[in-house]
């Protein structure tokens, strides 16, 4: 197997953990505050990724002021933001629902590879992100009822937006980063300044006042250690093989986890478009996989540093 393909499979696997995300935030949202809940999981993970960079040898850079507050940005909004917003909308709609919004961050995500990264993609590339696209909106495709289980609150669909739009602007900032901060030390700093930026608005949730069930405690203990830690590991052992650009469209796979894991796990029930949504991205991780094996993906690609490499998008 290709250094390439293998790449793909650690993408791949990287995004279902990640589409898993939405089934636990809609299990944490029924029982745990928002900031409680990211907090907790900050609390589990920030001591994984401590061992990890203990075991790995792994030393963080010496950075500017200026960088550190880039970096309180970025765990502000990708890593605060986006888990906060997403259990809080979570809480309102349903797994369906939020499969579809966060299908919308393969094409932002994409687009702010080429533009930043300055990669120009080859026509073929850019096909199957628009196939991707297009299978990401059947899945938006839903006939009246269709008997998917949970809300459809437009509230829960804004917060659910927000949690995506939170991750777009973790992703520019991180390209405003002076000094190149190896990943697993990104990851780590981001978990402990999310941890640091969200214990006290946790304090004044009070959540301790209010019984909690084992099965919310259990998916925090999940989506700290499987999505967040986990999730790590294989997207940048993917990342490393693989452009930016590429790397950007296997995001397309986490709305189709969240979709099939929304079936699976909270019983809620997938219609004929979102099966037609699904196979259209499935199509187009194929053909870019094909194609990468064959013909060139990029007509140019750009001198880019090895810390710094395809990491258009780390899972949180």
């Amino acid at each position: 197997m290709s250094e390439k393909l293998v790449g793909y499979a650690y993408l791949a696997l990287a995004m279902f953990v990640v589409g898993s995300t939405v089934v636990a935030s809609k299990i944490i949202g029924s029982d745990l505050p928002a900031f409680t809940a990211t907090a907790l999981r900050f609390a589990i993970a920030f001591p994984c990724f401590l061992i990890l960079m203990c075991v790995t040898g792994t030393r963080l850079p010496k950075l500017g002021k200026r960088d550190w507050f880039l970096l309180v940005l970025q765990a502000g909004a990708g890593s605060v933001g986006y888990t906060t917003l997403l259990i809080a909308g979570m809480h309102l709609t349903s797994a369906a629902d939020a499969s579809v919004i966060i299908g919308t961050l393969p094409i932002v995500s994409a687009a702010i590879a080429i533009a930043v990264l300055g990669e120009r993609p080859h026509a073929s590339l850019l096909l199957a992100v628009l196939l991707a696209g297009a299978g990401v909106l059947s899945i938006a495709v839903r006939e009246d009822g269709s008997g998917n289980a949970g809300q459809h609150s437009l509230l829960g669909n804004a917060l659910i937006f927000a949690a995506i739009v939170c991750e777009a602007l973790f992703i520019l900032l991180n390209k405003r980063l002076k000094t190149a901060i190896p990943p697993l030390a990104l990851s780590t700093i981001m978990t402990g300044l999310g941890l640091a930026l969200s214990i006290l608005p946790a304090l004044f949730e009070m959540a301790w006042q209010t019984p909690v069930s084992n099965k919310a405690i259990w998916a925090v203990i999940y989506y700290a250690i499987v999505p967040t830690v986990a999730g790590f590991l294989l997207w940048y052992a993917g990342a490393a093989k693989v452009s930016g650009s590429e790397a950007a469209l296997f995001t397309a796979l986490a709305p189709v986890s969240a979709a099939v894991l929304a079936v699976v796990v909270l019983g809620e029930t997938i219609s004929a478009s979102q099966i037609t949504g699904i196979t259209c991205v499935l199509l187009a991780i194929g053909g870019m996989a094909l194609l990468g094996n064959g013909r060139p993906v990029f007509l140019k690609r750009p001198k880019i540093s090895p810390q710094r490499h395809g990491d258009t998008e780390t899972p949180r």
